[in-house]
């Protein structure tokens, strides 16, 4: 329990809206001051918040990626010799701060920025036509604007691996299997409790369209920035009498409703959270209260992954200073930084294939990342088997395909209670390329074609 308690104590005084940290790891430092200059280097800006009420997702998630870039360059010595470098700069996980960010870093290293990961949705959608302008890609692994999964109208936007309205409907089949069959759906009661965000609010349209299919009624609830104040919220929760709650929660708002929820007499196990509810920074803090919470995942937390392990070998074993404190090293935040710096580093790779081992530009990053396959095969040379399932880019698919497991929280621990779930494309592709297409008349946006893009 002395881990636990530990993150414990980050996660309060992220809430408090303090620094997790008094300032940049040395390491980051060190590849902030290298990022200026070097004819080997790939530059990748990191977009991080430190401070406020959400540190802990930018702290976990950026040092689980700035760790796995340092490993490549120590065992590997980069990217075919390429070395990678990185800049942090300090979004507070605001839009006009983050755009900041992105302009300052930009033009940073010999080619300039190679790729975004703006960790942010609101951000995400604030960057979609600079950074098309500017032909740097963007990557919102796991979040961002769903649309953007159709590259014909978003060439340089790529909501990675399973985006939000996908995500949503592996969710909904969860709910069925526990209920006895999707038929079971109908007539019950659904509540979306949800951050007031852009990110909260991105899958209200997918959800109605679910309960129209299988019958069952949604209701949706706003939660407001940041999250501290939920009583509301849950004396209506709790005068519906849903079957569930669906947590769309970030930052302080998971562990407040977790605890609120309690309070009212709603049972933890059929509350459903969003990935970005499912870290120990999210459980913890609570305490009893989120006993028997389940979460959508599309990794597991852990240390036995031989990725991790590599990490842990070159660097904190080593002795040398990570990007991270060493009592977060595998857990949800840090294992899906882990998984930005594989699609990174392999975007990178593939993309040299094409151009060349040597710094690419940013537009030639782009091509790697549409062209990622990341195969069981791949995955066993990573070290990521069951770490991540496979998923494959292409022009018209810029979100990949992969699957969404469910864990479920002890009290110590979170435990994996299902194998990947497949999520709807069936249900959710047509919805992409309807409101693609919206965006792409609005922006007089003429589509890719793919077709003759294949054969030239």
């Amino acid at each position: 329990m002395k881990r636990l308690a530990s993150l414990s104590r980050f996660t309060v005084l992220g809430a408090l809206g303090l620094a997790l940290s008094a300032g940049l790891p040395a390491g980051a430092q060190q590849k902030g001051a290298a990022a200026k200059g070097g004819a080997g280097e790939q530059f990748v800006p990191i977009l991080i918040y430190r401070t406020g009420p959400y540190a802990a997702g930018g702290t976990g998630i950026f040092g689980g990626m700035m760790d796995y870039m340092e490993m490549i360059n120590l065992r590997d010595g980069g990217v075919n010799g390429v070395k990678l470098t990185w800049e942090e700069c300090e979004t507070e996980y605001r839009n006009d701060r983050g755009v900041e960010c992105y302009e300052r870093l930009k033009k940073n290293g010999p080619t300039g920025a190679s790729v975004v990961h703006p960790l942010s949705t609101g951000i995400t959608y604030s960057l979609i036509e600079r950074a098309t302008a500017d032909k740097i890609p963007v990557i919102s692994l796991g979040y961002g604007r769903t649309d953007a999964s159709d590259g014909r109208v978003f060439p340089y936007i790529f909501p990675l691996i399973t985006n939000y309205w996908a995500q949503n409907t592996a969710k909904i089949k969860f709910i069925g299997q526990q209920e006895g069959g999707m038929d079971k759906l109908k007539g019950k009661k659904i509540v979306n409790l949800y951050h007031g965000s852009a990110y909260g609010k991105e899958t209200i349209p997918i959800l109605d369209a679910q309960a129209k299919i299988y019958g069952f009624e949604v209701t949706h609830i706003e939660v407001a920035h940041p999250g501290n104040e939920q009583g509301a919220q849950w004396q209506r929760i709790h005068q519906i009498n849903p079957a569930w709650v669906i947590l769309r929660g970030w930052g302080v708002m998971n562990p407040t409703a977790l605890r609120t929820a309690q309070r009212v007499g709603f049972p933890a196990n059929k509350i459903l959270g969003v990935w970005w509810s499912g870290a120990e920074e999210d459980v913890v803090p609570a305490g009893d209260a989120a006993r028997g919470y389940i979460a959508a995942g599309f990794h597991p937390s852990g240390t036995e992954y031989q990725v991790v392990r590599d990490i842990k070998k070159y660097i904190y074993d080593a002795g040398k200073k990570g990007n991270i404190e060493p009592n977060r090293v595998g857990t949800q935040y840090y294992n899906r930084g882990v998984i930005h710096g594989i699609v990174t580093v392999e975007a990178i790779r593939v993309a040299q294939e094409k151009y060349g081992k040597k710094p690419l530009s940013g537009e030639q990053v782009r091509w790697g990342i549409e062209n990622l396959n990341i195969d069981e095969k791949r995955l066993r040379i990573l070290g990521a088997v069951n770490f991540l399932a496979p998923f494959k880019v292409s022009c018209l698919d810029h979100e990949g395909g992969g699957g969404v497991k469910f864990q479920q929280w002890d009290g110590t621990k979170w435990n994996v209670i299902t194998d990947w779930i497949a999520t709807d494309q069936k249900l959710v592709r047509p919805l992409v390329e309807k409101s693609a297409a919206e965006y792409a008349s609005e922006k007089k946006i003429t589509p890719r074609d793919c077709a003759r893009e294949a054969k030239s």
